[in-house]
């Protein structure tokens, strides 16, 4: 049986912490600013996880766990 491949977009956009669970980024963050509030845009800086409904299809991406 082959290796299952790595899908190449999934894994410039997601990384495994420590603890197990997988960050990313926020999205909203590249364009049209302007309208945006400074504490939004602050907030939109920091990294985010995961959710749970989506943890499958990203690990399967990354060809994490089977």
């Amino acid at each position: 049986m082959p290796k299952v491949k790595t899908n190449s977009s999934a894994k410039k956009r997601f990384k495994m912490t420590g603890t197990g669970k997988i960050a990313r980024k926020s999205a909203f963050k590249s364009h049209i600013l302007t309208k945006k509030t400074t504490k939004q845009k602050r907030n939109l800086t920091k990294t985010a996880y995961v959710s749970d409904g989506d943890l499958g299809n990203v690990k399967r991406m990354l060809a994490i766990g089977k």
